[in-house]
């Protein structure tokens, strides 16, 4: 096969076969299927512009993007102002990297830095880094941070962290023989952490995969006195309402950036963040943007720090992050500047409001929703019948809800509903009518155990 820009002459490529002992480039490829390795591919006849577009237009029709939505579990539709997108995606700004040439980009480095202060202030931390990849790669980050910083080998993590950045826990840390203990829920959040002085850090969601609230200070103080790191996984925009996670002591704040500002587009993509106390510096992972000034004087941005990571310390670095989410970060920037203290705020109160009304509105039509516990945007709802069956029938009807919750929560047929302040009361009368419609009410005895 000729590779026009292929840097290897056949030469080289026969070197190195010989130095590794294979015949061929193609003798690599021996470990796959036979099937896999060069199959058929059956791709339609080639457009011209005019009709690929055409094509492409039709495909997105076929996207149900409107209608009464309640979707949740980890990924909402809140407000966005014309501005936010206006200012993000100026030319000057559309990148997905922190730039290679820093020092002469100081747009992008004191946005970075703006970015950067504004993830403090809500956290309630010291320093933050750039951003990171997504919420999930942040909280395995986190607790790589913990064991490096206190040289132990083992993490426990509350089950109310989301299935999905567990998994991806498990798969940072497995490898290097880290032992992950998961704390169970009792029923809707954490009680006791199987503690002890072999635990590096402990990890839990504020608010919980199921959307209700934890008792931080509580379990932080636990983690403490067992002489662990507290990592905070939180939901951002909460944090306008409720305790930063420096108030009660947490020592890294992480969570996805998605509620400050990001829209939700198929689920993402959107940022992670980590925010840390400043004793754990030189254990972070990722960019950091310092202020400092130029031989003139002037206030002036670089990227700090840097004797910490992969690109100097290879093998040695705190962490294979290289980059960061430059443009999905700054939109949330621009979207937080924008709403200011007050209206972030507002966004927040809204949520708050419009779930409380949801499970009310619910709760009256005869339906069970789980609201033993305090809950910020979302909540468990109980249904009759499989949770994929009810999501499915429902977006047939033109509405949007119900992301299943696990098995392994123990709570039977039951979805997950979030409100944000965009939810109508006429929005909520279609979600109850459907879900009559569907069949889903599950008797309140059944559905409270």
């Amino acid at each position: 096969m000729s590779v026009r820009y292929h840097p290897h002459t056949p030469e080289d490529e026969r070197r190195a076969l010989e130095a590794i002992g294979a015949g061929s480039i193609g003798e690599l490829f021996d470990d796959l299927p036979a099937e896999l390795r060069d199959p058929e591919i059956d791709l339609p006849p080639g457009m011209d512009e005019a009709a690929l577009l055409e094509h492409m237009r039709s495909l997105a029709e076929r996207n149900r993007t409107r209608g009464p939505d309640f979707l949740g579990g980890g990924v909402r539709r809140h407000f966005i102002p014309s501005v936010t997108p206006h200012l993000a995606l100026q030319s000057e700004f559309v990148t997905a990297y922190t730039p290679y040439q820093p020092e002469v980009s100081q747009g992008i480095l004191q946005a970075t830095f703006e970015y950067q202060t504004m993830m403090c202030e809500l956290t309630g931390l010291d320093v933050s880094n750039a951003s990171m990849y997504d919420g999930a790669s942040a909280t395995a980050e986190a607790a790589l941070l913990a064991v490096r910083h206190t040289r132990r080998d083992r993490v426990v993590v509350s089950r109310g962290v989301h299935p999905e950045t567990r998994a991806v826990v498990e798969t940072y840390l497995r490898p290097l023989g880290v032992r992950i203990d998961v704390a169970d829920l009792s029923p809707l959040t954490t009680a006791d952490l199987p503690l002890g002085d072999d635990v590096a850090g402990v990890l839990v969601q504020q608010p919980n995969f199921l959307g209700y609230l934890e008792e931080m200070r509580r379990l932080t103080d636990a983690a403490h006195a067992a002489g662990a790191l507290m990592v905070a996984v939180v939901d951002p925009l909460s944090l306008a309402l409720l305790a930063p996670p420096g108030a009660y002591g947490a020592d890294v704040a992480v969570g996805d950036g998605q509620t400050l500002g990001n829209p939700p587009s198929f689920g993402g993509p959107t940022f992670g963040f980590m925010v840390v106390r400043e004793e754990l510096l030189r254990q972070f992972p990722g960019r950091i943007v310092g202020q400092t000034t130029d031989v003139d004087g002037r206030r002036a941005f670089v990227l700090t720090l840097q004797a910490r990571e992969q690109h100097i310390r290879r093998s040695k670095a705190k962490s294979n992050i290289c980059t960061n989410h430059q443009l999905t970060a700054l939109m949330a920037t621009v979207n937080v500047a924008a709403l200011g203290p007050e209206g972030l705020r507002e966004v927040a109160a809204g949520t708050v409001e419009r779930a409380h009304a949801l499970a009310e509105r619910l709760t009256a039509a005869g339906f069970a929703p789980l609201t033993g516990s305090r809950f910020f945007a979302e909540f468990v709802l109980p249904v009759a019948g499989p949770a994929d069956e009810v999501r499915a029938a429902l977006a047939q009807r033109g509405v949007h809800a119900g992301v299943p919750v696990p098995e392994e929560f123990g709570l039977g047929d039951a979805v997950l509903l979030a409100a944000t302040e965009r939810v109508s009361d006429a929005d909520i009368d279609a979600l109850v009518a459907a879900l009559d419609e569907v069949g889903a009410r599950r008797p309140a005895a059944v559905a409270r155990g």
